[in-house]
């Protein structure tokens, strides 16, 4: 019996974390690592549901890290972390993140069906910060990504941007996580979701000078098929000729 739980708890935790992609840069909800490319906002690309690939970052030359005086904990439009936690960070476990000078986007590789309220999210939330400070052989400090994206658009507050995320393997530097409640290898982002993602990061590059070409997806930065085919193809045209990102 015990070792049946120990399976599930573990089972579990490998979904959570997407270690479904082996190896040693597996973190958070989602797993990997990716690169980028661009998408119109609140239109939904032709061929969705075709996995592109992961296709070659073109990380170039970093522009300057904006500096953590400029860091907006609670940007506009976010619900505040203490909505639904009281839990304080591990600083003990985490790095500064001083300044940003990129962005991923994730999904949570977790099915978000049973999403239908405000209350469903903050359980859901508390369940994902659980499985990450209890993760093993590594736990993390707090809640990997920064921001959370629900179904329904909102947009929550995750770990505290004075801290570095857990969401890329060795690429979390200077790095803005953001991640989207859903498994979008098997379902596809709501319209409401994608709408605030588009508004989100264009808010934050601005806020941070951070241009399109410097807006990842996980699989574009490590091993990873994070975020999913039906969440990569929107980011591919948001990051592209005449997407909203290229020309925000």
């Amino acid at each position: 019996m015990i070792e049946q739980q120990r399976f599930e708890i573990d089972r579990r935790q490998a979904l959570l974390l997407g270690l479904a992609a082996a190896g040693t840069g597996m973190l958070s909800g989602c797993a990997g690592g990716g690169s980028m490319t661009d998408t119109p906002g609140p239109q939904w690309p032709t061929g969705l549901g075709k996995d592109p690939g992961p296709s070659k970052p073109t990380i170039g030359k970093a522009p300057p890290v904006a500096p953590p005086s400029q860091i907006v904990p609670a940007s506009t439009g976010v619900i505040p972390r203490s909505a639904w936690t009281g839990a304080a960070v591990i600083a003990s476990r985490c790095n500064p993140l001083n300044g940003v000078n990129r962005m991923t986007v994730h999904h949570a590789a977790i099915d978000n069906s049973e999403l239908r309220s405000a209350e469903d999210v903050k359980r859901r939330l508390s369940s994902i910060r659980q499985d990450h400070i209890n993760r093993r052989p590594e736990p993390f400090g707090d809640i990997g990504y920064h921001f959370i994206i629900d179904p329904q658009g909102r947009i929550w507050e995750g770990r505290p941007l004075r801290y570095q995320g857990a969401h890329v393997a060795d690429q979390n530097e200077h790095n803005l996580g953001i991640m989207l409640l859903g498994d979008f290898t098997k379902q596809r982002p709501t319209n409401a979701a994608i709408n605030s993602l588009n508004a989100f990061l264009i808010q934050q590059m601005r806020i941070y000078g951070v241009p399109s070409s410097r807006i990842y997806t996980h699989r574009e930065l490590g091993k990873s098929t994070c975020p999913g085919a039906n969440l990569q193809s929107p980011m591919i045209q948001m990051r592209g000729p005449g997407g909203s990102l290229r020309n925000a």
